[in-house]
């Protein structure tokens, strides 16, 4: 089992920067690839970004490359999601989720393990 907390969300003004982070506990922490997914009232959960087990890989959903960018330190258990340029459609709650395998990093099925959401919202 793998336990994951975010922090970070809020308000913002449109343009403004947020960074969430997530904790992961409960195994190795760097055996895991994890992700950032998202899902706004009324839609499905999206795919966000990820990064593999290293960080030497990086994926974006193509609406957020370019402001968000993704990292992890294997040694504090945690990922972050950096968030710049903000928009009043990236209003949504934030997902973390890890699983061991990177084939398929970018839809919900391709996780085991999720946190319990924080919330992200943008004022025009």
């Amino acid at each position: 089992q793998v336990q994951l907390v975010e922090s970070g969300g809020g308000l913002v003004q449109a343009g403004g920067s947020l960074r969430l982070s997530c904790a992961a506990s409960g195994r190795t922490f760097r055996n895991y690839v994890m992700g950032w997914f998202r899902q706004a009232p009324g839609k499905d959960r999206e795919f966000v970004a990820a990064i593999s087990w290293s960080g030497g890989q990086t994926y974006y959903k193509d609406s957020v490359k370019g402001r968000f960018a993704i990292s992890r330190e294997n040694a504090k258990n945690t990922v972050a999601l950096q968030m710049n340029s903000l928009k009043p459609e990236d209003t949504a709650v934030y997902y973390c989720a890890a699983d061991s395998s990177m084939r398929n990093y970018d839809v919900v099925p391709g996780y085991d393990y999720w946190g319990q959401g924080t919330q992200v919202t943008v004022s025009s």
